[in-house]
């Protein structure tokens, strides 16, 4: 079951800090560190079906996760007011359901249609930017592209005009968007590559890391740009790598 109107859960810690790491990494070497750190990362923990970063450009961000389920195709089976005190419940969530900053991460429920109708636009943009959220992570749809929040990132399945019935169905509750599993108040990092959850007790890991990967591929990178290059020249810088620590 996810949150009901009126539970208070607000419990999470805030073991690290989203602004400090979100400006040591990027998105790949984020990742490849966990696959460093953890090899199971290579096959699980980042989003592994394809998403569109509707603003490139935005810098890295780095939250906690705040979750929820939508639909689109049909009216929601709650009334009117009961659908209005579930709204304001999913505000509440974003806003006091746990540490901040926050990335919302939204699953669309509608299967192979999902994304027909639309959550997020320019006015939803403002209110999570306003409530705390760096973006949001949705196999569901985005519109008001040219009106959306300032620094506010939208990853998201597809552009589309409409609101159709579009409802709140679930939140605080384990999703999957995009092939990413993720629980409420996980890390995650994301950016024009894609979301990936940073497990909390690697967080402390990453920039060591992604130090020792940088460089590695330094060596590898510089070694390329020098005069004569060769595969004995690769060769070279390749088995200098090992001894990297």
């Amino acid at each position: 079951m996810g949150r009901t109107p009126g539970e208070d859960k607000n419990e999470h810690a805030a073991p690290h800090r989203p602004a400090a790491l979100a400006g040591e990494i990027r998105h790949a070497d984020d990742l490849h560190a966990l696959e460093l750190l953890d090899p199971a990362y290579r096959t699980a923990g980042f989003t592994a079906e394809p998403l569109r970063c509707i603003y490139p450009d935005l810098q890295p961000i780095v939250g906690y996760a705040r979750t929820g389920t939508i639909r689109s195709l049909q009216p929601s089976r709650w009334g009117e007011q009961k659908q209005k005190e579930v709204r304001v419940e999913w505000y509440r969530y974003v806003d006091e359901g746990g540490t901040k900053p926050s990335i919302v991460v939204l699953q669309d429920l509608d299967g192979v249609r999902a994304g027909f109708g639309s959550f997020w636009g320019e006015v939803n943009s403002h209110v999570h930017r306003g409530l705390g959220a760096l973006g949001v992570i949705t196999n569901g749809s985005i519109r008001d592209i040219p009106m959306n929040a300032g620094n506010f990132q939208m990853l998201a399945g597809s552009v589309m005009p409409s609101h159709a019935h579009v409802h709140i169905v679930d939140m605080d509750v384990p999703v999957t968007v995009a092939g990413m599993a993720v629980q409420p108040n996980d890390l995650i990092h994301a950016d024009q590559h894609g979301a990936v959850v940073i497990p909390q007790a690697l967080a402390v890991r990453i920039a060591d890391a992604v130090a020792l990967i940088a460089a590695r591929e330094t060596l590898l990178i510089e070694a390329s740009k020098k005069d004569g290059f060769t595969w004995q020249h690769l060769k070279a810088a390749i088995m200098k790598t090992v001894d990297i620590h």
